[in-house]
């Protein structure tokens, strides 16, 4: 009687221990899944640190690259994820898999100030050696949101900028969206070089403008239209042309100059955000430890960022403002010349596009002068 009592209870037991559990998964599936994938992630970099200590390079390409795919799915760091990305790139520099090593380097090194400074130098003196070999190529896509392909591969999610290693030689870019004509263009490649392209989509015409120049289905074409007379263009008296080819070029310069330091300026703020939550957690810092008479030698570098993020940020103000005025005053002469020579406004002539990347800016002219 006592033995069938005993596994009763037992049973009751498990029965309650059971239910809880499930009951815990149920109310936070992320939070079990997370720590699982974090496990995961640590599993991957034990593994990969051991191959790479002991010489084995391909496993430890291999071991590195599964788990920077499981650190973008684990709650980890962007720090966490840079020097997974580091350590993968040195791999594969090891493995002379060179425009995958600079990839991943440069990842790694967009959030230096979080790596180890052995980690980082090693990383920089890699990335110095992977470019020598590679090209480094600049995009600037406009819309943003635009499908990229580079010699028929999609780049994946879409970014205003791009910043990519390839291989030497001739390559081609096509950028498509629906509602847009798609472009391409085309450049040559040099191994330790340099090289960027602009590629602005302009609006597809609108069904009914494409067919309205044409005779429709099923309807009879008339008699040929007479062919219109040439007539001589009427000569100007002031040179305004000119000017608004001179103001359309400084009016976008200035434009695409103060959107690269407000840019600059953004990033900036951004590695100090990060740098800030990486001092709280690590250093226990606080919001007035580098207001202390002792501070930190660390709180130096820190002012010196935020002064630098300020100048940016005010040179890409005033230069954005410059830029609307001599805009303002370029699009003003338009009806300044209906005034003076009462005539209606030109409807053709010149059209200025800016063109930016990451590292450059300019302007395209479009039409006849």
């Amino acid at each position: 009687m006592c033995r069938a009592r005993h596994a009763f209870l037992t049973c009751v037991f498990l029965g309650v221990v059971a239910a809880l559990e499930g009951a815990a998964d149920a109310r936070d599936p992320q939070g079990i899944a997370g720590t699982r994938e974090t496990s995961t992630v640590e599993d991957r970099l034990r593994g990969a640190r051991q191959a790479r200590d002991a010489g084995r390079w391909v496993e430890a390409e291999a071991a590195y690259e599964l788990a920077l795919k499981a650190a973008d799915a684990a709650w980890t760091t962007d720090a966490e994820r840079a020097e997974i990305a580091a350590e993968l790139g040195l791999c594969e520099l090891a493995l002379g898999m060179v425009r995958d090593a600079a990839s991943h380097l440069a990842q790694g090194l967009r959030h230096r100030d979080a790596l180890r400074s052995g980690l980082a130098r090693r990383a920089e003196e890699g990335l110095k050696k992977a470019e020598s070999r590679v090209v480094t190529f600049y995009l600037g896509v406009s819309p943003p949101d635009a499908e990229v392909l580079v010699d028929g591969k999609t780049l994946g999610r879409p970014a205003p900028t791009y910043e990519l290693f390839l291989e030497p030689g001739h390559h081609t870019v096509r950028a498509r969206l629906d509602g847009h004509t798609e472009v391409v263009g085309a450049f040559e490649g040099h191994a330790g070089k340099e090289s960027s392209l602009s590629l602005k989509l302009p609006r597809a015409p609108e069904r009914g403008e494409a067919g309205a120049a044409g005779v429709g289905p099923g309807r009879a074409a008339g008699p040929p239209a007479p062919a219109a007379r040439p007539t001589a263009p009427a000569a100007r008296a002031l040179p305004l042309t000119e000017l608004r080819i001179g103001g359309a070029a400084l009016a976008t310069a200035a434009l695409a100059a103060g959107t690269v330091f407000l840019l600059r300026a953004d990033v900036i703020d951004g590695n100090l955000a990060e740098r800030d939550v990486v001092f709280r957690r690590q250093r226990g810092w606080t919001s007035s430890t580098c207001w202390w008479p002792n501070a930190p030698e660390a709180c130096a570098e820190i002012r010196d960022d935020a002064a630098e993020r300020a100048l940016f940020a005010t040179l890409g103000k005033v230069a954005l403002a410059t830029g609307a005025v001599f805009g303002i005053a370029t699009a003003a002469s338009f009806l300044a010349e209906g005034w003076i020579l009462d005539e209606a406004p030109a409807r053709g002539g010149v059209r200025v596009a800016p063109s930016a990347t990451g590292t450059q800016a300019g302007l395209v002219l479009q039409g006849v002068w």
